[in-house]
């Protein structure tokens, strides 16, 4: 794991010296320029994991989207291209990963659809229809099972999250402890050695 992805996942203020670097890629459809920054994940790339996650997914078309540990924003802008009527709401304890995410909405005209916030400014009553995450599998397995039961419940009635997990990083181990937790979760696709899982509210 290199710095950057250590600084994503541990600091809400990164300690290395701050630099952009332009990453384009096409998702669903849509060419993406986005800026990524020093002391976020997949700083300069667009990660392996979330790769597999758009190739083996369909856009989400629902209205109200969370995008979980967004980094620098990737997921929920391509969701928010994808499907006009969609709001979604990116969350990173990474301020730099909020602030890059902002300045990628602003450059691709969805600011007005896209709020990037800390975890605590999610207002308390908020649902989401469908989370999408590539979650930061590396905080340790219990910080990530307190995240998820945090965030899992904010699903609506009948809604979904959609996930990508390394397999070598805990991925099947996972997905049988969200079904343990009253998590109904099968695995959608395979890819490169990830999972795309996908768990619903029961």
């Amino acid at each position: 794991m290199s710095t950057d992805d250590a600084e994503h996942y541990f600091t809400a203020d990164p300690s290395v010296p701050f630099a952009r670097t332009r990453v384009e890629t096409h998702v669903w459809g849509q060419d993406l320029a986005l800026s990524s920054g020093s002391g976020v994940f997949a700083h300069g790339r667009l990660d392996i994991g979330t790769s597999v996650l758009f190739r083996e997914t369909e856009p989400p078309t629902a209205p109200r989207l969370l995008d979980l540990g967004c980094g620098y924003g990737v997921i929920g802008l391509a969701a928010a291209l994808a499907s006009p009527t969609s709001h979604v709401t990116s969350v990173d304890v990474n301020e730099r990963a909020l602030m890059l995410t902002r300045g990628n909405a602003a450059d691709l005209g969805v600011e007005d659809r896209v709020t990037a916030c800390l975890p605590d400014e999610v207002p308390a009553e908020a649902e989401f229809d469908e989370i999408w995450s590539n979650p930061p599998i590396r905080i340790g397995k219990q910080a990530l099972h307190e995240l998820l039961l945090r965030w899992l419940p904010r699903l609506a009635p009948g809604g979904r999250a959609v996930m990508v997990v390394g397999k070598n990083l805990g991925g099947d181990s996972l997905q049988r402890w969200l079904g343990e937790q009253g998590w109904p979760t099968e695995r959608i696709a395979s890819a490169k050695g990830f999972r795309v899982l996908e768990t619903r509210r029961a």
